[in-house]
């Protein structure tokens, strides 16, 4: 299938997903890292409290407040 072809089909709300080999789908810079980083006792205390707050993980917050502040 020509890609303006697709494009006709994907704008007219068809559902075009059987096209795509999925199996060899990628997500781009979703690839992990492992980084250890130490933090104080009071930090980590810190982290805790808020994770706890929200309701999610130590490194999930940690994650999230990088991430808002590289963007």
């Amino acid at each position: 299938m020509k890609a303006s072809e697709l494009d006709r089909k994907f704008d007219a709300g068809e559902d075009v997903s059987a096209e795509f080999d999925w199996s060899k789908a990628r997500r781009r810079n979703i690839e992990s890292k492992r980084v250890n980083v130490d933090f104080p006792v009071w930090m980590v205390t810190g982290l805790d409290r808020q994770a706890k707050r929200l309701g999610i993980t130590r490194q999930a917050l940690i994650k999230m407040w990088i991430a808002e502040h590289l963007e």
